[in-house]
């Protein structure tokens, strides 16, 4: 029998970096010191094999491979770099699992991996406001509160079929997805973390600011029973006032005041040129809340890869009317989102071709309807909540600040300079611009967030600046206000947080580029030409709304 040569295992400080290490696959790389993985070891060839006393420190043997040379182990993160130097030791991966075509929304935005190294939101209470949470197998134990603020109504159950979407977007479990027959998973982003249900939409999607409001300051109430720590809204209405004066927005910042990170969708506007703005202006209340985070919407167009991603051309797009605030924040997969399903629900009755069919993910075709088809920023927002729950998760001690911050940092900000979007509907094609005012800082990216260890200077807001004019010089510019995390830190400068695109090298933005509009070099006119977005006359309709869960692009 072949034996593997003795290893003792050194646990290595907790700051240190694994950058350049050849003998560690790339995605052991940068791990939590204190993180479990599982990992192959592979020995150099011609060593002597293995030794089931093998010494592995912290760590376990799970598993021989003799004919291969290799193990299993358990290992604490912390070992990795020490153990990679042993001569011995040609390389070292994570025992990373067959892929059963995964939902592909974790996957782009790098979810898939925090999983893998039990970060998965355990512990951390996630407030969904919205239109109930009906009972789903992929929920099952975790909805641990519910509570009705529709007036007239007792129920906290989801007749719109609505929240549960959401709700399993950023927290289902899998569970109806998985076993016998089962060929692709419906994970959400923070799969173990807890679900206050608080209902604030009728069966027909509507709703109004009063119960919002009672449901925010109801999950303020509830913060420390169920440790409340993300607030998720994925409905809107239109701005009417500035946020200083807006109850909707003011309900957002007294959770913001009280530890609570609040994710808002920004609305699916982004198609409507009523005003000739090309869809610019259109974030919805409280999106405009600087306290926010406002989520914009990707097309991940089915795969787990964000190289094909594309901005979906419905998302609304800032600054927004009034405050001129830079939204939206972020953006994250929202079209065509595969999630939980509410037999006899509104959105089940009246668009039943959002049915998914069982053959869609199981062979196993007996048995219930588990899942449905939307689109929408609604859908993205619940991605970036669970994002935040997955940070909190990791590291408690963090801010609304804090979090926001680091999410706006790392995300994505690769990205094509225009693009376009086919609806399979109507085969209409829009285009869009990757532009501050609808990309935000970026592609929420998960794993990038998670391991990254700035600290967050203490006392700095990171809430979302204005955009200001100068009329002499036409040029632009963010109005970061006093002692604002933004443009005075080495660590938080505009170009690390926005990128480098949009801007000359401090917080003036190109005067003359073409950041907004359309394709041609009038563009930046669209948003200034003729003083729409400068004014306070615009009216929308005040009704709360979900907006466009049915908004489809291929």
């Amino acid at each position: 029998m072949k034996t593997f040569p003795r290893i003792l295992l050194l646990v290595v400080a907790a700051g240190l970096c694994f950058a350049g290490n050849g003998k560690l696959a790339k995605d052991l790389q940068g791990l939590h010191p204190s993180a479990k993985v599982d990992v192959i070891i592979q020995f150099v060839p011609g060593t002597n094999g293995a030794s089931p006393s093998i010494n592995l420190g912290a760590g376990k043997l799970k598993k021989l491979f003799s004919k291969v040379n290799q193990i299993l182990a358990e290992m604490p993160a912390a070992a990795l770099a020490a153990l990679s130097k042993n001569p011995n030791i040609h390389f070292i991966s994570p025992d990373r699992p067959l892929k059963r075509n995964l939902e592909y929304a974790a996957p782009a935005v790098g979810a898939n991996i925090a999983f893998n190294y039990g970060w998965t939101g355990a512990g951390i209470g996630l407030a969904i406001i919205d239109s109930g949470i009906s009972p789903h197998a992929d929920l099952a134990g975790r909805v641990v509160h519910n509570e009705n603020f529709v007036a007239n109504e007792i129920s906290a159950l989801d007749l719109y079929g609505h929240g549960t979407h959401v709700g399993v977007i950023a927290a289902g479990g899998a569970v109806a997805s998985t076993g016998n027959g089962a060929f692709r998973q419906f994970r959400g982003v923070a799969p173990q973390s807890s679900l206050i249900n608080l209902r604030v939409l009728r069966a027909d999607g509507s709703g109004s600011d009063s119960s919002v409001i009672a449901a925010i300051d109801r999950a303020i109430e509830l913060k420390n029973q169920y440790n409340i720590r993300v607030i998720n809204l994925s409905l809107g209405r239109g701005i009417f006032e500035s946020h200083t004066l807006d109850p909707l927005c003011l309900a957002v910042k007294r959770a913001y005041e009280a530890g609570i990170v609040v994710v808002v969708a920004a609305g699916n506007k982004g198609r409507d040129n009523s005003l000739g703005t090309k869809g610019y202006g259109t974030i919805g209340s409280p999106g405009n809340s600087p306290y926010a985070i406002t989520v914009g919407a990707m097309n991940d167009r089915g795969t787990g890869s964000r190289a094909d991603d594309v901005i979906c051309s419905y998302s609304s797009k800032g600054p927004t009317l009034i405050d001129r605030v830079v939204k939206p924040d972020l953006v994250a997969p929202g079209n065509r989102m595969i999630s939980g399903f509410v037999a006899g629900s509104t959105l089940a009755t009246q668009h039943a071709s959002g049915i998914v069919a069982r053959s869609y993910y199981t062979t196993n075709l007996i048995g219930s309807i588990e899942y449905f088809r939307a689109s929408g920023t609604s859908m993205a927002t619940p991605v970036v909540s669970g994002a935040a729950v997955l940070l909190l998760h990791k590291t408690p001690s963090l801010t609304p600040d804090g979090v926001k911050a680091i999410l706006m940092k790392t995300a994505t900000k690769v990205s094509p300079r225009f693009g376009t979007a086919r609806d399979i509907l109507t085969s209409i094609v829009y285009s869009a611009q990757y532009d501050v005012f609808t990309y935000g800082a970026g592609y929420v990216d998960v794993w990038a967030a998670l391991n990254n260890s700035d600290v967050i200077p203490a006392g700095k807001p990171a809430i979302s600046p204005a955009l200001g004019r100068n009329l002499v010089t036409n040029e632009y510019y963010f109005v970061h206000g006093h002692n604002i995390l933004w443009g005075d830190n080495i660590l938080w400068g505009d170009n690390l947080v926005w990128g480098d695109v949009v801007f000359d090298g401090g917080s003036r933005l190109w005067g003359q580029n073409i950041l907004w509009g359309d394709t041609t070099a009038s563009g930046y006119n669209i948003l200034w030409g003729d003083n729409i977005l400068w004014g306070d006359t615009v009216v929308f309709p005040r009704a709360v709304e979900t907006g466009g869960d049915t908004e489809t692009e291929n």
